[in-house]
């Protein structure tokens, strides 16, 4: 059984339970988060409910706002992806928008263009369940002390007085909490080391450049990836203290396991259907 099959009857029987229901599905980059999303989607559909799906990728902040976030506080803040670089404030907006009647706009981020696009999408609500994907959902903050040793390269030559990653650890301790809020579920896709995410993320820019001859190169994509692995290395340890269900991944992205998180195994016992 394939990871859509798995978790849709988990999602149904929670979403009519709770409408409006926020499924997160968090993850590294690369890790298949979109096409799950988009599988359930269509799932969740053929069921007969109605769901909306959101990406933390469409949150970015436009291009231009990031340009003055680097020169006003550091120049890798020009850079979309940490925490910092998102306007929260639109994705609780867009969250709430979509759990009511009428329509709703969708924002979307061109990553080609490096910039959210000029036309959002419409969806009619209310939604039965909301899917939010994205590479850092329930994320918690280091300690300041985990800080002080750089991670990669780009730490140790761009940021070696730590300012930039102590500047996004303050923003997402004090700027995501409520987004995260806003999860009333959340499933964590569990790499077998950050390794292989790189060749996953690679994958995706050959992609996007086959499709729009616009994208990153390999040895460009190789240095963004350092921007994220902080703190993709932190959900990874935290994957089973925040999630309600951690999905372990193989190489290939093929599900090996499916278990509850510490969220999960809060809750009734009941309440979690057998086929997962």
């Amino acid at each position: 059984m394939d990871l859509v099959e798995r978790l849709a009857p988990w999602i149904e029987a929670e979403a009519r339970a709770r409408p409006g229901l926020v499924v997160g599905l968090a993850g590294p980059q690369g890790s298949g988060k979109s096409t799950l999303a988009a599988g359930l989607a269509r799932r969740l559909t053929a069921g007969r409910l109605r769901p909306a799906v959101l990406s933390l990728d469409d949150l970015y902040l436009r291009r231009a706002e990031r340009r003055a976030l680097a020169e006003r506080v550091h120049p890798l803040l020009a850079v979309r992806g940490p925490p910092g670089t998102h306007d929260v404030a639109l994705g609780l907006r867009t969250l709430d928008a979509l759990r009511r009647p009428g329509p709703a706009s969708l924002p979307r981020f061109d990553k080609a263009a490096d910039d959210r696009g000029a036309e959002a999408e419409r969806f009619t609500g209310p939604a039965n369940v909301v899917l939010f994907e994205g590479w850092c959902l329930g994320v918690q903050p280091e300690p300041a002390g985990a800080l002080a040793v750089p991670v990669n390269a780009l730490e140790r030559a761009r940021d070696a007085d730590g300012r930039w990653r102590a500047w996004v650890h303050a923003r997402l301790g004090a700027d995501y909490p409520p987004l995260w809020a806003r999860l009333d579920r959340l499933v964590v896709l569990q790499p077998p080391s950050f390794d292989v995410v790189l060749g996953w993320r690679l994958e995706q820019e050959r992609s996007l450049r086959e499709r729009t001859g616009k994208g990153m190169s390999d040895a460009e994509v190789a240095v963004f990836v350092q921007h994220f692995e902080r703190l993709s290395r932190a959900l990874m340890r935290q994957a089973g203290e925040v999630a309600d269900l951690v999905v372990t991944l193989d190489e290939r992205r093929g599900a090996l396991a499916v278990e509850p998180g510490a969220a999960r195994r809060g809750q009734a016992s009941n309440s979690r259907p057998t086929s997962l």
